[in-house]
Order: C-alpha cells, then structure tokens, then sequence
C-alpha cells in the first residue's frame, strides 16, 4: 500500500501553480486530501482540470486562524504542506503589506495550529531560495544565512525562520523546503520568465527580458518539486530530519538571456530575437542552490534535463492556448 493511501492530507496553497501539482500527485496516490482555498478562480488548472472535485475544500484565508484550526482538527489531518503566499516577487514591491500578512503572519498561523493539534505528525513549509538573500558565494547550502533584503525574500526569510522556531521552542514535527524557480505545464502567472516567454512566441512576438539578461537562476520542474515534497514528508518518520531545511533545485543555473535562448530553440522561433530592457530593480543578481543535502539524505534529484523539460511544458501551453 502507498505511504499515502487514506492518510489525511492538509495543502495550503492547492490551487496554486504548485499546489495544484502537489494536490494531484496526493491524489494520484490515494491520499485523502483537505485544501484550503481562497479564491474560486475557474481559469486556474486546479478547478479547469477538475482538481476540485477530488478534494474536500475549505473555504478561507490563510490569515485566519480559526480557519486554519478547523481545517485541521475537524478533517484529523495528519500532514500539513504549506504552500499558501503571496508568490509574485514584483507585486510583493508594490504591495508590501498583504506580502507580510499572507507569507509572515499566515505561516505563524499555521504552525500554531499545528502546534495546538497533536494529530499532526509533519508539517513541510514552503521557504524559496529568495530566503538566503544576496551571498557573494554560490551555491547556496542550508546552512547560509538568510538574509533577504527585499519584502518578497524578507518575507520568506521569516517564514523559514518562524517555522524552524516552532520545531526549536515546540518540538512540532517541521522540515522547510527551499527551491529554485518553479516552471511547467499550468503556471499561469505570465509575468514570470518562462510562461512570459513561451506567451511571447504564440503571439508571434519578440520576448521581453526586464532585466540585463546576465542573472543567473536555478529552474526547476514542477512536479519534480512536487515529488520532492512527498519524499520529504515520507523521510519524516526519522524525526533527527526535523527542523531542518532541504534545498531542492538542478544544480544547472542559466542566464535569463539563455534560458530565453533555450525556451525560442525548442519552440522552434530562433528568428524571434529577446528585448533587453534592463529594467528590473529590487531583485538578487545570482541565485542558485546546492542540492547535496536532499540527494544524500532522500534520494531526490531532478528526473530530466531543462531542455525536456523545457520542450514538454511548451507543448503544453501550445495545446491549451
């Protein structure tokens, strides 16, 4: 029988680019899955591919405590992934304060929930990369410190922070994930480099690069990092893990300009040339994450190259646009 079959799921997040992922692969292995959702959002994969109907739905927000506490008592959850924030690194800039709520006060929300129900047995937090801030050396490991500087990263430094302090004060059952730059099939958010680009070349248009094209960044695939999760949670009967952060990424970080090169080549556009606007402010120059740790200790390393990767989730959003 799957670790997975009956046990009582609780995802925050679900219907998000990751959660929606996460949810699925739950599903897929018999889990008896409880999601908190926030907004119906019919476009979203998670409801336009039926999601929703595998799935008992709680209806709030995650800054909501006796929200949160319910969910979990009433539903006797027993695995919490947390995964709800406010996610967009440009709208955290313009808009600080409901970055804060949502990311900051909504994981300390979460945690103590978890904290009050002796039921939950592993609670995995979804920290970023952006959490470690700007290091002069790279890769980033999980001991680094995490300093970010700027209100999406901050507000990811203090969530990794406060759900290691629940662990460290409380002895509540958490590990913190950290990843690279998620893509694949249904992120909708066409702001970010991949989606944006892959846009660009169905529209017959050149694509845009706000930056210089120089940062480089670790990306990696979706359902990799779903995977990655389950395998965190499934190690979790070995409590010495617990309070502890994984880094998940390739290992293979590229240039935006590169990745943007790549991205026209599997679309088979090369004569669409990218627009440098060198306009980005606010973000690190270089980021990309060590690995070492979640191989050595779970087994975990990416299932295909960039290039494939790459090539499967543009035929994806070719076939649904």
């Amino acid at each position: 029988m799957s670790f997975w079959e009956g046990r009582k799921v609780l995802v925050t997040g679900c219907t998000g680019f990751l959660g929606w992922w996460l949810t699925s692969e739950l599903v897929r292995h018999k889990a008896e899955v409880v999601g908190l959702v926030r907004d119906m959002t019919p476009q979203a994969p998670f409801f336009a591919k039926g999601t929703d109907k595998k799935i008992t739905m709680v209806r709030g927000r995650i800054e909501d405590y006796d929200t949160v506490e319910r969910a979990i008592n009433e539903y006797e959850i027993d695995t919490v992934f947390h995964l709800a924030a406010q996610a967009i690194v440009g709208a955290a800039n313009r808009n600080p304060l409901s970055t804060f709520e949502a990311n900051i006060k909504g994981t300390w929300i979460v945690m103590e929930a978890c904290r009050q129900n002796k039921l939950v047995s592993r609670v995995v937090v979804a920290s970023s990369d952006k959490a470690y801030g700007n290091h002069t050396v790279l890769p980033y490991n999980e001991d680094f410190a995490l300093q970010g500087s700027h209100p999406y990263d901050v507000s990811k430094s203090c969530a990794d922070l406060i759900a290691l302090t629940y662990h460290n004060t409380y002895g509540t059952p958490v590990c913190v994930t950290r990843c690279g730059n998620l893509f694949g099939p249904g992120d909708m958010n066409y702001n970010r480099i991949i989606p944006g680009t892959m846009q660009s070349v169905m529209k017959n248009k050149n694509p845009v690069i706000r930056s210089d094209g120089s940062p480089m960044r670790d990306y990696v695939f979706v359902l990799d990092i779903a995977r990655a999760y389950m395998m965190l949670a499934e190690h979790m009967d070995d409590t010495s893990i617990h309070g502890t952060p994984f880094n998940f990424g390739t290992g293979e970080p590229v240039s935006v300009l590169e990745l943007t090169q790549k991205i026209l080549k599997v679309a088979g556009r090369e004569d669409l040339k990218p627009d440098v606007q060198n306009s980005a402010h606010g973000e690190i120059l270089h980021q990309y994450l060590s690995s070492t740790k979640a191989r050595e200790v779970l087994g975990w390393e990416p299932a295909a190259s960039l290039s494939d990767r790459l090539q499967e989730t543009f035929d994806w959003y070719r076939e649904n646009s």
